[in-house]
């Protein structure tokens, strides 16, 4: 009776943490008047509400069966990689400490996925059902309010990056907080549902729901997501016209509703184009309003600094200084030259490894499907802010590969599984 209690509590406590993923951004926070980014506040304020709850998770996991020594064990035996990310990232804990600098940065950016690939795999796959109608309908309902932020013009959370409130900003953002992150994840899930068809198995509702999340980046503005997903696509549609040329046999029914398909959506296409739905966006690629400018001032940056600076990593203050004096007051749009500039190439190399080692251990569980997502998301690294800045973007992108594209769904740990669970299989 106990082991079932404490299973539904960890269930409830990861839904409420998949759900606070997907709806309570940094924005969101911040119009609250929480201190997450901004001076002042507890320090309780400093954590985002989903890391105590996957944290409340882990820890009814490993109290479970009265023996967390044990659970740690087995959880740890099965995950060695893990190992050395957490060693990895222990170095960034200790220069934190000695630096005297917030550590949060880093509660919240990288230990929190890897909580939670620990608990989620250790959730049966009907345990896991919950949290993945939770992550569907979040990302959906995210969707349906960037939509409307588009064609309103009416923001529901003002835009900030830390203090600074940004405005005359088109893109919406919806609960995600900022338009970059909302075209990242939403891209991310297009591309799972494209290349894992069982999780829609309708054919009609996946075509729909993929159409309609993909006219969202249109709304959400982002160039990088947009333009990467668009070459996935094509690559996934020029080997399907190969394997037939080769000779796949494909019936009739599926030829005449595609065709049907493209026709509609060709006119669907040229009809926005003729209302102008797309000019923003468009705009984008023609007048970036200096991002461009800005990515080259980002590798300009370093020069600035001498080889002790870049190794063990600059004074914050002075790297604040030269960030405003180089028009990077929005953010370092590079990944590992942030990395670099936060806490010093020996570090940034540390914990490269260990995203390295995270990522083999959460591809070797995870479908093939997730080579795009990999992709996707060291595009959206190397060309903006992203897990360089406190945020829990790379949390998002962790809970859509683990609760969207398992390897083997019926591959659950025994330490969670109830008599009630039984293996299912699904069609690859």
């Amino acid at each position: 009776m106990a082991g079932w209690v404490a299973d539904r509590m960890i269930i409830l406590v990861m839904l409420l943490a998949v759900t606070a993923t997907f709806t309570l951004s940094s924005a969101m926070l911040t119009n609250w008047k929480i201190h997450y980014l901004t001076a002042g506040g507890g320090f309780y304020e400093k954590f985002h509400p989903a890391t105590g709850l996957t944290f409340l998770a882990f820890g009814l996991l490993l109290l479970r069966h009265g023996d967390p020594v044990g659970e740690i064990d087995r959880m740890f035996s099965r995950s060695k990689l893990i190992l050395l990310y957490l060693g990895c990232w222990s170095f960034l804990l200790v220069q934190m400490f000695v630096l005297n600098r917030p550590f949060t940065v880093i509660i919240d950016t990288f230990l929190l996925p890897v909580v939670l690939c620990l608990v989620i795999w250790h959730l049966s796959p009907m345990q896991r059902k919950p949290l993945v109608w939770a992550t569907h309908l979040t990302i959906l309902l995210n969707v349906c309010l960037g939509y409307y932020e588009y064609f309103s013009g009416h923001r529901l959370i003002p835009l900030t990056l830390g203090d600074v409130l940004v405005v005359g900003e088109w893109r919406a953002s919806a609960l995600l907080g900022h338009p970059l992150t909302a075209s990242g994840l939403v891209g991310g899930y297009i591309l799972a549902l494209v290349l894992r068809p069982a999780l829609c198995p309708i054919p009609m509702l996946r075509t729909s729901l993929i159409a309609f999340c993909l006219g969202s980046l249109m709304a959400f503005g982002g160039r990088t997501a947009l333009v990467t997903v668009l070459l996935v696509l094509g690559c996934v549609a020029a080997r399907e016209v190969w394997l037939i040329l080769r000779g796949k046999r494909v019936s009739l029914p599926t030829v005449i509703a595609t065709l049907c398909l493209l026709f509609v959506a060709a006119a669907g296409i040229f009809a926005a184009f003729d209302l102008g739905i797309f000019d923003k966006m468009l705009l984008r690629f023609s007048s970036d309003k200096g991002s461009a400018l800005a990515r080259f001032a980002t590798f300009n940056l370093l020069s600035h600094f001498d080889w002790h600076e870049l190794i063990l990593g600059p004074n914050p203050t002075r790297v604040n200084a030269l960030q405003a004096q180089l028009g990077l007051n929005y953010g370092i749009e590079n990944f590992w030259i942030s990395c670099i500039v936060q806490f010093g190439l020996i570090h940034t190399i540390l914990l490269t490894i260990g995203l390295i080692a995270l990522f083999v251990e959460i591809i070797r569980r995870a479908h093939p499907a997730v080579w795009a997502i990999v992709l996707l998301i060291l595009v959206i690294a190397a060309s903006s802010v992203s897990f360089s800045s406190k945020n829990i973007q790379l949390a998002q992108f962790i809970i859509l590969i683990t609760l969207l594209l398992p390897r083997d769904p019926s591959g659950a740990t025994p330490a969670l599984r109830t008599a009630s669970d039984k293996p299912i299989r699904i069609q690859r």
